[in-house]
This record gives C-alpha cells, structure tokens and sequence, in this order.
C-alpha cells in the first residue's frame, strides 16, 4: 500500500474547499473590520481621526475619548435605564415565551396552528411599521417618556422570537421523559420542573443572550417614545449626543460605542459554550 495515499486524497478534497474557505474569511472580514475600525479610532487622537492618510493602527494611543465619553453628562443614568429596560423586558418575554411555547409544544388545543401562524407573521413583520402604532398608543395613555412603555414594546418585539426558539428547544427534549416522571407520581408541572427545564437551560441561554442584543441595540423606538424626558433616555440614544450644530465627536462616538459593545460582548464571551450548546439543539427539531 502506497503511504502517500492519505495526503494524495487529502489534497483534492482541500482544493474543494478552498472557495468556501476563502469566501467564510471575505464574510469574516467584511463583518469585523467596523468594528475593528470603530476600537482603533477609539484610541486615536483626533488629529490621526481627522488625517487624510488612514492608519490602521494608533500611532499616538490616547484614552482622552473615553474619558469624554466616561465624563458625558447622563453616562450613568443611561446605563441604567438601558440594563434596566433590557433586563426586564428579557426575563418577561422569557417567561411568558416558555409557558407559550410548552403550551404549543406539549399540549393539543384547538386554535394551536392559528396561533402559531399569528406568532410567525408577529416575527417576520418589520419592527418600522409599528413606530406609528406604538407612539399614538403610547401618546393617548399618557405613557411617552415612560420606560415602563419601553420595556412594554421590547418585551412584545421579542416575544414572537422567543416562542418561535424556546419551541424548537423544547421539541428537542423528549416528551416520554415527563411522562415518565408523572408515572412515578410527579404532576405535569412538577415533571416540567424538574426534568424539562433543566434541560432546557442551555436554549434558555441562548435565547435570552439573542434578545438582550436586539433589545440593548434598539434605537428607533427608545429615539420614538422617549422625547421630553432626557433621564429617560438609553444607551442607543445617548450614542447620538456627541454629534451637534459644531459636528459630530468622532473620538468620543466610537469610545462610547466600544463601551456599549462590551457588555455584550462580555456575557456572549462567558456563556460561549452553553450558547452555542443551546443552538445546536434547538436545530434539531422545529
């Protein structure tokens, strides 16, 4: 037996895969350098911003941005109301999204296709055609610069998506073991309990990780219903304070927007595994 046999069959079968490599890496690239840019710029001063020649490294690294950015008035409030905001209206929809999607998942009722259909339309129409609706909601409840209307609409935002997910991890837990468990004399709810929901925690996970993004990145609505009430604003619409009548801070913007980048980056970086454990099993069935 020829012992370079291995590496002639290897060779063609990377060949094969040269293109799809090399097109992963252009969509890797072309996603990550803004935002490479955006950290870089964040450390230039602003002469080196303003230059006509760009430098894909700092030169003269400065951390005079984030202290502009630290030191802008209402920086902590901000954050507050944006954990705030987003927090709440995560946990809500997760909680209301588990009971749905097990309701839909579990159980057989008349109406289940119906509401389904409902949920998936819900998901797939565009968060701009409600700006309207939400505002003159909001206006004739007396409810603008209110977060509590906030976290109302980023809670319904992210329902549909969570329902949708939650029921595809949940079709992915077998039902033979809660039916097993209530053999053995546990209820319905304590089987779901104690056997379900623990193995549901890395779809939960997963879940609630996508939600927080979408909610802590959300602009057009916190910019809609937040008007008079500069306390009340989030992190989103406090990104777009650094541009005035005099020009935008670019320094200060993009310091500001690595700061905003990083708490999610941090929680994505630390729950990596078990994100990426929940989506893989939530592919399994749908």
């Amino acid at each position: 037996m020829n012992p370079l046999a291995p590496r002639q069959l290897l060779a063609p079968r990377r060949l094969r895969r040269l293109p799809l490599n090399l097109a992963a890496l252009a969509v890797l690239v072309t996603a990550a350098f803004p935002v490479y840019w955006m950290v870089v710029t964040a450390f230039k001063p602003t002469a080196e911003i303003q230059s006509a020649t760009p430098a894909f490294l700092p030169l003269h690294p400065t951390l005079e941005h984030f202290s502009t950015a630290i030191h802008a008035p209402g920086f902590g409030g901000y954050w507050r109301n944006s954990l705030l905001v987003t927090l709440s209206a995560v946990l809500l929809s997760l909680v209301v999204a588990l009971l749905a999607a097990y309701a839909v998942g579990r159980l057989r009722w008349r109406g289940r296709r119906a509401f389904l259909l409902l949920v998936f339309t819900a998901q797939m129409a565009p968060w701009e055609a409600l700006l309207i609706p939400m505002y003159v909601i909001a206006r004739d409840t007396d409810m603008l610069d209110n977060l509590s209307m906030l976290t109302l609409v980023y809670f319904m935002t992210t329902l549909p998506f969570t329902i949708v997910t939650l029921r595809g991890f949940l079709a992915a837990v077998p039902a033979e073991l809660e039916e097993a468990a209530q053999v053995d004399g546990c209820t319905r709810a304590a089987a779901f309990r104690r056997i379900t929901l623990p193995l549901l925690a890395p779809g939960l996970l997963a879940t609630s990780l996508f939600g927080f993004i979408t909610a802590w990145n959300e602009f057009a609505f916190a910019n809609t219903l937040i008007i008079k009430n500069q306390d009340a604003r989030t992190l989103p619409v406090w990104l777009s304070s650094f541009a005035n009548v005099f020009g935008t801070d670019w320094g200060a913007t993009m310091a500001a927007a690595s700061l905003f980048m990083l708490p999610v980056l941090l929680v994505f970086l630390f729950l990596q595994n078990k994100v990426t454990t929940g989506m893989t099993a939530g592919a399994v069935k749908g």
